[in-house]
């Protein structure tokens, strides 16, 4: 059987960006607009955290999707076409539908009683958007798959890659994007066309770029520090001169080098395991599924007290991240819950060093 080197770097850019999304999304709650679109919202707002927050919403989701493509490429090398759809529904389709029904209706209630008004059952995707669009391009992919995996592809791709040229390939396609689409903001991703078409074309480069040669990864491990400038220089400019609202084609550009950044600085410095991503890559779906239950409880309980604005971000993020942890260590014990939050039915994280996991087949 053929074998893969894992790469870890694409572990660690999951959990890290799921983390910086709860993050986000606690940082809404102190926004003056938070309430508008149904987020608990402070009475004492924090509008310096949307700065660094601005930088972090133009790459954020896009590179969520990207790394999903990623994962996908690594997982056909040793899965047929029904394998992979049985796993990906059992992963993917089933959570998302498990939530819609039974995760973002608890997070509706809490928000619904902090603001006192009828409580209403209400069956809606909410933040579980991302599962479903996930699912779409999956099969998208796979009805494509003969030729996206055709040795014409991957050899187009892999040249493409071979010069600082092939740095500009996912700017340019997500510049494209926006003009064709025209989006009223170019981070509103949530249940939008230009959600779905901008995620598509992550999910695809990232599908591509990963299972054609490694000259796109050499290009941007080689070139990090220049797309690190480029993408740095692009949201100077927003920031000082557009106040950051700038036009969704600014930030479309940036957006893309932000992501190339991202994975060119794992891929160098992150390709190596360790206990805590051992924990983390398993706990990182369901902290995912679970923390707006857990953010919307921590602003109920610690939005009224009196203390300082900030001191209640931190209190909230502690409490989103450990109440949402604290439910993992529950759901893993048991069996039929498992399924139910995208986990394995079998709990296989360990604590002891393997050294047969330094080199095997990526499951990723």
């Amino acid at each position: 059987m053929k074998t893969y080197e894992r790469r870890y770097d694409i572990d660690w850019l999951r959990v890290i960006a799921i983390g910086f999304l709860i993050i986000y999304h606690v940082a809404i709650m102190f926004q003056p607009w938070g309430v508008l679109i149904q987020f608990i919202q402070s009475s004492d707002s924090l509008t310096k955290l949307w700065i660094p927050m601005s930088m972090l919403n133009v790459w954020r989701i896009p590179i969520l999707f990207f790394v999903s493509g990623m994962g996908v490429a690594f997982a056909m090398r040793k899965r047929n076409t029904i394998q992979l759809i049985k796993e990906r529904t059992l992963r993917i389709l089933l959570p998302f539908v498990f939530g819609i029904l039974f995760i973002v209706p608890i997070h509706v209630f809490l928000w619904q009683n902090y603001y006192n008004q009828d409580m209403t059952y209400s069956i809606s995707r909410g933040h579980l958007w991302f599962l479903g669009n996930i699912f779409a391009y999956v099969i998208l992919l796979v009805l494509a798959k003969q030729f996206l995996s055709s040795k014409i592809v991957k050899h187009y791709v892999a040249r493409i890659h071979k010069t600082r040229l092939g740095l500009l390939v996912l700017p340019i396609l997500l510049l494209i994007e926006v003009l064709i689409v025209n989006p009223e903001s170019f981070e509103l991703h949530a249940m939008t066309w230009h959600g779905f078409f901008l995620g598509y074309i992550a999910f695809l480069y990232g599908f591509l770029t990963t299972n054609s040669k490694n000259n796109f990864l050499q290009l941007i491990k080689n070139n990090k520090y220049w797309t690190l400038l480029i993408a740095s220089a692009l949201f100077a400019v927003r920031f000082y001169i557009y106040e950051l609202e700038a036009p969704s084609t600014i930030k479309a550009i940036e957006s893309g080098f932000w992501m190339l950044t991202i994975v060119g600085l794992s891929a160098s410095f992150l390709n190596r395991s360790n206990n805590a991503l051992k924990y983390l890559s398993k706990a990182a779906y369901p902290v995912y599924i679970l923390h707006m239950i857990f953010m919307f409880l921590g602003a109920t309980i610690i939005l009224p007290l009196q203390i300082d604005a900030f001191a209640k971000f931190l209190m909230i993020t502690s409490f989103t991240f450990g109440g949402s942890l604290l439910s993992f260590e529950l759901i893993r014990r048991i069996s039929f819950l498992r399924p139910l939050f995208g986990l394995k039915m079998k709990d296989n994280i360990t604590f002891r060093r393997d050294k047969s996991l330094e080199m095997k087949p990526c499951n990723t």
